[in-house]
This record gives structure tokens, sequence and C-alpha cells, in this order.
């Protein structure tokens, strides 16, 4: 049938008479054309989703890449781990509970249900009379919003490194990912309080960015500064990473990925208007990035007398970060100018952390909370459906859910098992300390015994 209404439309094209197109419509409207049709709807969506889901699943490997170039090379071995298995235990979690807490709550509602999510496409796969009225196989919006809970994670991570142990840290990514996350993202993708209210989130600036950026911000206050980083006297002192170029990398695969991440929100690729919202959410996604590059260069060169390279890389990520509450509304311009003052944002809250003695390895809390809370605050500017004051009330209530049940998390762990490295462990480095290996054993400290 398929075969006969291609056919049947380069015909239309090609022969004008009004008996072809007579014949064309009636044949189109037929109910085995709107199968047809539907069935393509589906079809379409479902691979939107899975290739939305595996562009953002590889940015878990831009984060990795990005947090082994900034952290020092005594550490690089072991962020790799914590990256490679958070990620896991993200993904376990999310399918033992994450994914019901998000979607099964009630409209208007704080919290899903507590229950073991398992796919449902029964009415797609009917031998007789299949219906596609889903509008995409379960398993691939699964899929999809699985890996944004990971990127979640990923953000902690490189706040903490360096001075947090491995397994305690795998213990606050289970708890993000199965229960923090979904519950103050249920309230808004899962059709929660928030959503009623209007509040504006489209990928996640505030759901997904913030809520990684507010859970680093305490573990990194409990956990404390590394040692040896900030003087009594209020100096910093500068602990380079391992590879700038590792970082740019890590940024670039970042900046790959957010297509995904951004372009696949629009859940829904069936049609001609949401191709083109695709596209141009894809335009604004990328300007955004540049806008944040450019700025966070002119700044850094205003301010320092030089380019700093790391804050560079992050002017991209805060870039990309401040688009993504709203990529779908701004003109590419404008994207721009919401990606430059992200940019900006960076170059002053690094600094301004440091001062505050909150040490952020990588600038993730700069990049996902502020400029988290700037995207979401930008919405309204380019989108007449959101307001301020929704907006706000959004991330000051996201802002203290998070904030308080990640603060007992933490706490919670360092009363039980600990969470930081001992002195002699954190100077010797994370590597030996925790995996009995380096990464980069020719320029290392292999032949240093430890005392466990």
């Amino acid at each position: 049938m398929s075969e006969q209404i291609s056919f049947l439309k380069r015909w239309c094209r090609v022969v004008r008479p009004s008996i072809a197109g007579t014949v064309a419509l009636l044949l189109l409207s037929s109910p085995a054309a709107a199968s047809v049709d539907s069935e393509s709807v589906y079809i379409f969506n479902t691979l939107l989703f899975l290739i939305g889901g595996f562009l953002v699943m590889w940015m878990a490997a831009g984060f990795a890449m990005l947090e082994a170039g900034l952290v020092r090379s005594k550490n690089v071995g072991d962020i790799c781990v914590k990256n490679v298995a958070l990620y896991a235990v993200a993904c376990i979690m999310f399918l033992l509970m994450g994914y019901d807490l998000l979607y099964g709550v009630e409209a208007g509602g704080y919290i899903g249900s507590f229950s073991l999510w398992a796919a449902d496409d029964g009415a797609a796969l009917a031998a007789e009379g299949a219906s596609f009225d889903a509008g995409y196989a379960a398993s691939s919006d699964f899929f999809f919003q699985m890996v944004f809970v990971a990127t979640t994670a990923s953000i902690v991570s490189g706040t903490v490194a360096e001075r947090i142990k491995l397994f305690p840290f795998l213990g606050f990514t289970a708890i993000l990912a199965g229960l923090i996350y979904p519950i103050q993202c249920s309230w808004q993708w899962g059709g929660g309080w928030l959503a009623e209210q209007g509040f504006v989130d489209f990928a996640g600036s505030t759901l997904v960015h913030s809520v990684g950026g507010w859970a680093a911000l305490v573990g990194a206050f409990i956990l404390g500064p590394r040692l040896g980083r900030y003087g009594k006297d209020g100096s910093v002192r500068p602990m380079p990473g391992s590879s700038l170029p590792l970082a740019t990398l890590g940024t670039f695969i970042l900046w790959f990925g957010w297509f995904g991440f951004n372009g696949a929100s629009q859940l829904a690729m069936g049609s001609a208007p949401d191709a083109v919202a695709i596209s141009n959410i894809f335009v604004n996604t990328n300007m955004a990035a540049a806008g944040g590059v450019v700025a966070a260069a002119f700044f850094t060169k205003l301010v320092y007398k030089k380019v700093d390279l790391s804050m560079v890389l992050n002017g991209a990520l805060a870039g990309l970060v401040s688009i993504t509450a709203g990529p779908d509304t701004p003109t590419p311009l404008v994207a721009v100018l919401i990606g430059g003052v992200g940019g900006i944002l960076v170059v002053f809250a690094v600094p301004l952390l440091d001062k505050l003695k909150i040490d952020d390895v990588v600038g993730a809390i700069s990049v996902h909370l502020i400029c988290g809370i700037w995207g979401t605050l930008a919405v309204p500017l380019t989108n007449a459906d959101a307001s301020f004051t929704v907006q706000l009330t959004g991330i000051l209530a996201i802002g203290a859910f998070v904030t308080v049940t990640s603060a007992i998390a933490w706490y919670a762990l360092k009363f039980t098992t600990g969470i930081r490295l001992s002195a002699e462990h954190e100077e010797i480095g994370s590597d030996l300390a925790e995996l009995g290996l380096e990464a980069y054993p020719e320029f290392g400290r292999g032949s240093q015994k430890l005392s466990f």
C-alpha cells in the first residue's frame, strides 16, 4: 500500500487532470492509508528518541574527557572510573524506580510511584488491528529519559573530584538518580504542580543542569576544598589539570551531544512543523555555544590580559546550558546573546566561588548552576507563554528541594562510610589510593608505597 501511495503522489505532481488528484485523495484518505501514516509517525518519533538518546549518552564520554583533562595527573584514572560507573549506576536506578517516579505522578502532583519500569508496546505489536496511538516505542522514551539523569550525576563528579572516595560518591549517585532527580523532574516533565503553574524548561536548564549544580554545591561545601587549595591569607593556589587538549576534546564531544539533548526534546519528528522546530533548535543550540565561547574569550582577555583556555571551554558549555531551557523560541541572534551572557557569567562566577572557598575542580557549579538559572529566567524574553514569576518559583522550589535532600544524603554518607580521602591518600592521588594504578605510570609515583 505504501508503494502505491508514493506512486500516486508522484503521479499527481506530473499529471494535472483533476481525476488523478481525486483518485489519489480518496486512496490517501482510506483507513489503510491512515494506518500507514500513523505508523510512519510512530517510527519517526521513536527514531528521534533513539538518536537523541545515543547523542546524550555520548556526552558521558565528553564529561569524562573534560574532567580527566582538568584534574591533576594523579587523579585521572579515578575520575574515568567514576564517570563510567556513575553512568551505569544512574541507568540501573532509573530502571528500578526513577522512571516511574518521574512519569507516574498524577496531574498537578508531587511524586510518582515506586516501581520497576517495564515496556508495554502490545498495541503496536498486535498481529491484527495494531494501534500506534502511543506515538513512539516505550523503550525509546525510557532510553532518552534515562541518559538525562546520567548527565546530572556527571556534573557532580567534576566538582568534588580529587578528594572524594569512589563508593560513597556512587552511593550519592544512586540517591540522586533514583530519588532526587526524578521527583523534582516529575513536577514539570511528569505533569506535576510546576507544569500546571506554567513553568517552562524545554530541555532542562533547571531540571537537569541546575539540579546537578545544586547537588555539586552542597557536596563541595560539606566535603571541603582540596588540600593546599586556599591559603590562610585568602590566596588561591593554582592546580593545573593534566591535559588541556583532552579537556578541549571533551568540550567538543559535549557540544556535539547537546544537539541530541536539545533537539530530541522536541519529542516528535512525525510532521513537517516538528522537523522545522528541530532544525531551529539545532541552530539556536549551536549559536548559543558560539556566543559563550566568544564572550568568555573576550572577557578573560579584558580582565586577566590573557585568554584562559579553560574559561573558553567553560564558556561554550555555559552557552549551551543557558539556551537549554528555551532553544525553541529565540532567533539565532538572540541565542548568541543568551549564550554570550552565560559565557560572561562563568568568567565572574569561577573566581567568586574561590573567594568563598568553594573548591569546584572543573567549574561545574558556575556552568551548570549559575547558567542554568540564567537560562531559565531568560525564557520569557522570547516565549510569551512563560512568566518571570513562575520561572523564579520553579528555580527556588527545585533549588530548595535539591539542596535539602542532597545535604541529607551527603551528611548520611559522611557520618557512616565517610566521603573524603585521607590526607595521605589525597596527597598521593586517588589513582593509587582508590585503584592501585595510575593513568600515566611513566610520569606518576607508582614506586611510592601506600599504607592502607
